[in-house]
């Protein structure tokens, strides 16, 4: 005799049944919903970006453009009591001052363009006269047209933002062919200054340099040797998980508690320099080394036990596959671990207020020791300035900032694609 057939405990489902297509339709509506608002939030946060680089593009692109005045200049009857073999050596910039070359400039001015002349021209126009002396001392004996910046008012309104007045006298110079519009080479060159029409980016940019090098030649190598120790070597007791949990702590740490430590112990117990690039880096590099010890103990862990017992399993020391197997495949997530690292001390601006680094540069800084400025600190002090000169080098010296990160990036991309190992 048979079995008699087994009779199932529920129906089988029919998924023809309008309430089935109903709960599969909604399944399937949520899904696109949830497509549509992640579509939503990259293309809401692709515009804030692009609204926030078109917005520094546009107002920074007039701080590359400066606004220069053909002013002929009668050297012979200037009444500089100087000759042309001072203008040789390191003594040239004394003499052309302490001969009255700004005076002369303004004179020059006033010939040129009648009374009120000299307000036409910057505060520092006498210095573009001055490197022109020095590039050509023969000028002394001829009657030669210069070009020197124009004032900030005028600068303005020849980019359309001046008033009524100014404009006109933009508008007649224009006509009689004394003013140009040119690349503002100076200010990828030279210092800051009080004089917006003559300010540069390049001390700032030198410091923000050096300031980086000191921070990447200490945070790096004690950064990885760190994570190595921890990872490979460190025994597993109290003491390392207290390090452990002080290291993911001091990664949160809010950056202005680094720059009192850098006050506390770089400048009143050591005695460093003040405003130095050097205090400035290893002021950044504690606050950048917990960063990279995560990161490196992440990428360590993300390499494969197999490779560790390979290694050791043709005879290689424990050193040995450490730093010829285990470092080189874990290299990648360490960079990407450094320049993340590098990015957030290069946009710093507390820790670095408080260890002195907001002071006035007028020279760029020659050696690690000497007094410095960074990037982000610079544009910090040129947006809290009065004159409206100094908006548009503000956004301009943003845009430096930006292009100076993306080469880091860059160039942490083209390492991190270089050692990368895919299995």
């Amino acid at each position: 005799m048979g079995l008699p057939p087994i009779q199932p405990d529920r129906a089988p489902t029919d998924w023809r049944a309008n309430a089935m297509q109903q709960r599969i339709r909604r399944r399937y509506a949520a899904e696109r919903r949830f497509r549509l608002f992640g579509l939503g939030a990259v293309i809401m946060s692709a515009g804030f970006l692009v609204f926030l680089l078109a917005t520094m593009a546009i107002n920074g692109a007039q701080g590359f453009t400066q606004t220069e005045i053909t002013l002929p200049f009668d050297f012979p009857r200037a009444g500089l009591a100087l000759e042309a073999d001072r203008l040789k050596g390191e003594g040239a910039d004394l003499a052309l001052a302490g001969a009255g070359l700004a005076e002369a400039t303004s004179r020059a001015a006033v010939v040129a363009f009648g009374r009120g002349g000299d307000a036409l021209l910057s505060d520092g126009a006498w210095l573009r006269v001055r490197d022109q002396l020095k590039a050509d001392p023969s000028l002394l004996g001829r009657r030669v047209m210069l070009r020197v910046p124009a004032s900030t008012e005028l600068d303005i309104a020849s980019k359309g933002k001046g008033s009524p007045a100014a404009e006109a006298t933009v508008a007649q110079l224009q006509r009689n062919g004394r003013l140009h519009t040119v690349f503002n080479w100076p200010f990828l060159t030279e210092s800051d200054s009080t004089d917006p029409t003559i300010v540069g980016i390049w001390g700032a940019l030198k410091g923000s340099l050096l300031t980086m090098l000191v921070t990447l030649s200490i945070a790096f190598p004690v950064g990885v040797l760190s994570a190595l120790y921890l990872e490979e070597y460190a025994p597993r007791n109290r003491w390392t998980d207290l390090i452990e949990v002080s290291i993911n702590n001091l990664a949160a740490v809010p950056s202005i508690i680094f720059g009192l430590l850098g006050l506390a112990v770089f400048l009143n117990t050591f005695h460093l320099p003040r405003s130095a690039s050097l205090v400035g880096g290893l002021t950044l590099a504690l606050m950048t080394m917990p960063v990279i010890v995560i990161a490196g103990r992440n990428a360590i862990k993300s390499v494969p036990p197999s490779i560790r017992d390979a290694a050791l399993g043709v005879g290689a020391s424990p050193i040995q596959v450490v730093f010829h197997h285990v470092l080189p495949l874990a290299l990648p997530g360490i960079l990407t671990g450094t320049i993340i690292g590098m990015a957030r001390a290069l946009g710093e601006t507390a820790p670095l207020l408080m260890i002195g680094m907001r002071a006035f540069i007028a020279t760029p800084p020659a050696r690690l020791t000497d007094p410095a400025t960074v990037l982000p600190v610079q544009i910090f002090l040129w947006s809290d300035e009065v004159s409206r000169g100094f908006i548009e080098k503000t956004s301009a010296a943003i845009i430096v900032l930006l292009v100076f990160l993306l080469a880091m990036n860059g160039v942490a991309i083209y390492l991190r694609n270089k050692f990368e190992t895919r299995w």
